[in-house]
């Protein structure tokens, strides 16, 4: 029988894949006396995400990623229109500057999480939101301490609360002195004519900070890690460049960086038509239903050329990741730049993510090829 710990063996290395294809074979769907019910096929992983009306989001305190329609429809619409493929295309000139200025102070010894994969993110959503360039490094910690619950040096309370004071002074300041950034438009932003409250305010303000950078971080490190271990895909990338956004569809699908995603089981929630108690967390592993050989041929091989490729990493339905347009677009203009340079990952001082929920690297030392 595959352990139900999700802590335990089989997530806990570095690989959770086997423990994923245990679980989808012999216990697909399994009540977790510690976290409630957790999924692990395509076919259940995809409604837990998607339908909203039988698993709700409302849960937690990060605000749009955390309620259900209507409210959810009315605090989305606010920021909508800044991550839509259109709008974010238009700042691919300032995103290949950016990664060209960080690639030409690569040191000797560069690391490709702190030198690239870290600053170009944080940069591009701090200048969105009108983040001080000062401040930008306290993010990283902040934002990693909430994903990894803690386990980046800073208890998640700690971080919670620095952000959410920090986020506050900066409210004020817009509110006084208006700019032309997104903290600014959302003071200034009315939902039915209303203001939104101060605390939704401060919630829209860690959510885009925290999505903003920590899925395009690990989807480049993962996408390194893919290329590096798969050299003729890197070869042909380097030939065919055209072929990069199919080949990030692939990596997102095939190291996904976010790996699971909790629900709240509404009244009648149903599952291969068996029925949930009303209030239950459910754990929909996003990492397992991204590698089920139910709807991917051969899912443990990576396919650059994979189509059709309907992965789950950035999720379903209403709460489909605000933030896709501009991960797809960093990564791609990261990837055409990095291709281009004769570097290698130097594995044996390659630190992974300690977390369940985030999968990605926290140092992903290179040398020269």
């Amino acid at each position: 029988m595959a352990s139900l710990d999700p802590g335990g063996p089989g997530l806990a290395a570095a690989e959770p894949f086997p423990w994923y294809r245990r679980m989808r074979e012999e216990q697909p769907i399994s009540a977790d006396p510690r976290r409630g019910w957790m999924v692990f096929r395509y076919r259940d992983v995809q409604p837990v995400l998607s339908d909203h009306q039988s698993f709700s989001s409302e849960f937690g305190d990060l605000g749009l990623l955390n309620t259900d329609p209507p409210r959810h429809r009315q605090l989305r619409s606010l920021v909508s229109q800044t991550f839509t493929p259109r709008t974010v295309e238009q700042l691919a000139g300032q995103i290949e500057q950016i990664t060209a200025g960080l690639l030409e102070r690569l040191p000797p010894e560069p690391d490709l999480i702190r030198d690239l994969a870290v600053p170009l993110p944080i940069t591009v959503i701090a200048g969105l939101l009108g983040i001080p360039a000062q401040d930008r490094e306290r993010f990283k910690r902040w934002s990693d301490a909430v994903v990894t619950g803690g386990g980046a040096g800073m208890p998640v309370r700690q971080a919670r609360e620095e952000m959410q004071a920090y986020f506050g002074q900066l409210l004020d300041r817009r509110r006084s002195r208006p700019g032309s950034d997104l903290i600014s438009a959302l003071v200034q932003a009315r939902v039915d004519g209303e203001s939104l409250t101060r605390s939704e305010l401060i919630s829209f303000c860690v959510l885009l900070l925290i999505a903003g950078n920590e899925t395009t971080t690990n989807l480049i490190g993962n996408a390194v890690l893919c290329l590096d271990e798969h050299p003729q895909a890197a070869a042909e990338l380097r030939q065919r460049p055209d072929l990069l956004e199919g080949a990030i569809e692939e990596v997102l699908r095939y190291r996904s960086p976010i790996q699971a995603m909790f629900r709240i089981a509404r009244p009648g929630a149903t599952l291969d038509g068996q029925e949930l108690p009303a209030g239950a967390p459910v754990l929909a592993w996003i990492g397992s239903a991204n590698r089920d050989p139910e709807q991917f041929p051969d899912p443990d091989r990576f396919d650059i050329h994979r189509q059709p490729n309907h992965h789950l990493a950035f999720g379903q339905g209403i709460h489909f990741c605000l933030g896709a347009p501009l991960a797809r677009l960093e990564a791609r203009i990261a990837l055409r730049a990095l291709l281009q340079r004769p570097l290698v990952v130097d594995r044996e001082r390659l630190e992974r993510f300690q977390s369940h929920i985030v999968y990605g690297v926290r140092t992903l030392p290179l040398r020269a090829a």
